[in-house]
């Protein structure tokens, strides 16, 4: 969560306790809220406490960090008492155990990939290029086919092997502008095959998508990729 994310949550936290009379007792456990200020401080909690949750339990190993010592080392950070590593200790230990997590993810993505794509060509309706791209045509075009340097339009669905949609210009009802050299390679390799009025079914494997890195959270690293790309038009 970005610092004005965080005012804005917190403003809006504070602003509903002021609109509440504060209760002599709160029913947080053995949390009083007798005034205004611990109201604040137990929505702070609240607030920090279900953003960090959440961040962990999407990230690579997530499931297994122990939030009880979590939970302990944030109380004694805050109150500032003394702990039982530094500030630059804990920093080097996240930074190890999320890219150790993150390598051991993306090996298993890939493994899955490579497994989905060799049973995947064995269709007789997918071709396969000497990139490894794979395209499955749904419907074929009789218009021209684009240049690296040109623009098009394009309306696509995009999901990952086990079905998870991660973007969709088809939902959003607006096609999407771009330039044919300015996409993942995949995309780059398949629009210059696509006659105009074209809608393929392609099937991108990692090293020609978003690889190592992967993209957002929604995008794992080494994720194959699947998309639906209609070519509406080259936009002169």
């Amino acid at each position: 969560m970005n610092m004005k994310n965080s005012l804005i949550l917190l403003t809006a936290a504070v602003l509903s306790i002021i609109g509440m009379s504060c209760q002599p007792s709160g029913s947080g456990g053995n949390v009083e809220l007798n005034t205004l200020s611990d109201s604040a401080g137990y929505a702070i909690g609240i607030l920090v406490g279900e953003n960090n949750k959440q961040q962990i339990q999407t990230a690579p190993g997530g499931e297994e960090i122990n939030l009880e010592a979590m939970v302990a080392a944030f109380r004694q950070a805050t109150l500032g008492e003394e702990g039982i590593m530094t500030s630059e200790e804990a920093d080097q230990i996240i930074r190890n155990y999320f890219e150790a997590e993150g390598a051991k993810q993306g090996q298993l993505n890939l493994e899955e990939g490579n497994a989905f794509l060799e049973q995947n060509k064995s269709r007789s309706e997918v071709k396969t290029t000497p990139s490894g791209l794979q395209y499955e045509i749904l419907e074929e075009g009789d218009g021209p086919v684009p240049a690296a340097e040109d623009q098009v339009r394009v309306h696509y669905h995009g999901t990952l092997i086990d079905g998870t949609v991660f973007d969709s210009s088809v939902d959003r009802g607006e096609p999407a502008v771009f330039g044919v050299n300015q996409v993942i390679p995949g995309w780059t390799e398949a629009l210059q095959l696509m006659p105009v009025g074209s809608k393929w079914k392609v099937y991108i494997p990692a090293e020609l998508a978003y690889g190592e890195r992967g993209a957002g959270g929604a995008i794992e690293p080494n994720s194959t990729l699947i998309f639906e790309v209609e070519l509406l038009e080259i936009v002169k």
